[in-house]
């Protein structure tokens, strides 16, 4: 059943058609980039590419919705997710500089074949989140009384509750980003809006090392909220970032002390950037080629380097893989249309037309069926093709999987509104309203 679908010209497809197909490409990236032996995935589909933690997250949740759109058995799904959960209890834990990880944290990149650390790489309090977030989703889709299913939930708590979140604030106000053998904790935290709202939710709700009450408020407290374009919102300049935690969280009317303030939701504010996205496309300060209403999005992805000169041969700085954002920058040209399909949820109004716009103006963005990373029209081939990244990376898939199956059927979310351990961390963190007010229906799809 895997990798048995085939492509139809886009533009000749309905909105449903388009976004299944869409959706199926971005399932198949995991299963090809799986090691079977130990269910670790590639962080992106280029060679040697080492496994990113946060994409073996996003696999574990991709194999649910494949299940139930008849991509994939159950049985086959049941073993994929058990095979990396059973590398991760077995995983080295002793923290040494070829460790898999430390506290119940793990190292960013891991070794594919053998699992260790490489690259030098921090442990990771955020990819370790994600990963953990697709773990609880795997164990909450598969609740049946059968040995696999049973050893696969017992596995998922275990790992959940071998983290020590309150180690990871390293007695600060915040929790820390990373941690490396070789130096300690970085000096510097989790502060300012950003994805990291998932990862303060699991660190409050933990029933073995939750981090102290007063955290999840000190990270709130560096919030910048901003006026851009006439929109209230708070600030965070890459797409991704408004998408991440979304995920996994169905913030819709759920609201903090600081949303509450400010009359507004995460959902909502997630909203509000794709509209400021596109207004500073179409304003275009820096004149870039292809920018307008139905052509923007930036966001964390690849990109072209200053090895690469433009067309024009200016002297102007290219960032390769980079943080991309608006208004205050980088931006160097380069647009990351997964990252706008990701705002599918939110403003399904405005996506869906750019993403058929920019497939149908730049077809060379779409292979083997999938969104590259990034393309960059400023920088055209003898062609007149834009530049577009090589390969595809995990984050990008797993994004576009989850956010386009949150908008068809809410799967995800409804999975994740019944999860003990979400539930309490929202609660601790101060949410109230909408469906955290109503019972959890456990076992319900």
């Amino acid at each position: 059943m895997l990798g048995t679908y085939s492509m139809t010209p886009i533009s000749t497809l309905s909105d449903e058609a388009l976004l299944d197909q869409l959706q199926r490409a971005a399932f198949g990236y995991f299963p090809q980039t799986m090691n079977p032996l130990n269910g670790l995935v590639a962080d992106n589909s280029r060679d040697n590419s080492p496994v990113s933690i946060a994409v073996v997250g996003f696999a574990l949740s991709s194999y649910p919705v494949a299940v139930e759109r008849g991509w994939m058995e159950r049985a086959d799904a049941t073993q994929r997710s058990l095979t990396a959960l059973r590398f991760f209890r077995n995983s080295d834990q002793s923290g040494s500089p070829t460790a898999t990880g430390f506290k119940g944290f793990y190292y960013h990149f891991l070794d594919i074949r053998t699992g260790a650390r490489v690259w030098q790489s921090e442990l990771s309090m955020i990819d370790t989140a994600l990963l953990i977030a697709g773990a609880l989703t795997a164990s909450m889709y598969f609740t049946a009384d059968t040995p696999d299913e049973i050893e696969l939930r017992e596995l998922v708590d275990f790992l959940y509750r071998r983290i020590d979140w309150r180690w990871a604030q390293d007695d600060g106000d915040t929790i820390r980003q990373g941690w490396k053998p070789e130096c300690g904790f970085l000096h510097y935290g989790w502060e300012g809006y950003s994805e990291a709202i998932l990862l303060y939710v699991l660190a409050m709700g933990s029933p073995t090392h939750p981090i102290t009450g007063d955290c999840y408020k000190a990270w709130t407290a560096t919030y910048q909220w901003e006026n851009l374009y006439d929109h209230d919102y708070l600030y965070a300049g890459p797409l991704f970032v408004h998408h991440f935690s979304h995920a996994w969280i169905d913030f819709r009317g759920i609201r903090d002390s600081f949303m509450r303030e400010k009359r507004s939701d995460y959902f909502e504010n997630s909203q509000r950037a794709a509209y400021i996205h596109r207004e500073y496309a179409q304003r275009n300060p820096h004149e870039f080629a292809g920018y307008d209403e139905n052509c923007w999005g930036l966001s964390s992805c690849d990109g072209p380097s200053d090895e690469q000169l433009d067309v024009s041969n200016e002297p102007r700085r290219l960032f390769g893989y980079a943080a991309r954002g608006v208004p205050y920058g980088p931006d160097d040209g380069t647009l990351s249309a997964p990252s706008v399909l990701a705002s599918l949820p939110f403003a399904p109004e405005i996506v869906l037309d750019t993403v058929r716009s920019m497939i149908a103006r730049y077809p060379e963005m779409l292979r083997d069926g999938r969104l590259s990373s990034s393309f960059n029209p400023t920088l055209t081939d003898a062609n007149e093709c834009a530049w577009v990244s090589a390969g595809h990376f995990g984050l990008d898939q797993g994004i576009v999987l989850m956010m386009i199956e949150n908008h068809r059927t809410e799967r995800i979310w409804r999975l994740m509104r019944d999860c003990p351990y979400i539930r309490n961390g929202l609660h601790h963190a101060g949410f109230r309203g909408g469906w955290l007010q109503q019972p959890s229906t456990p076992g319900a799809r």
